[in-house]
């Protein structure tokens, strides 16, 4: 069961990279669009790595 939710995580941060960085290159909108888009997605992203970063260390304090 553990390596579950590695796994998991890395194909839901691949996911939100993959839908995040592109509207945020390639939308064909204004300017201010794609700075909205790549604020969500810095947001989103790093709301994900501190995530990471607890579960981690919750783990190496339980063993």
């Amino acid at each position: 069961m553990k390596p579950i939710f590695p796994i998991l995580f890395i194909i839901i941060l691949l996911l939100v990279v993959f839908f995040g960085i592109g509207p945020s290159l390639i939308a064909d909108g204004v300017m201010s669009q794609r700075l909205i888009t790549f604020a969500i997605f810095i947001g989103l992203f790093m709301y994900m790595v501190l995530v990471w970063m607890y579960t981690v260390i919750l783990r190496r304090n339980k063993k």
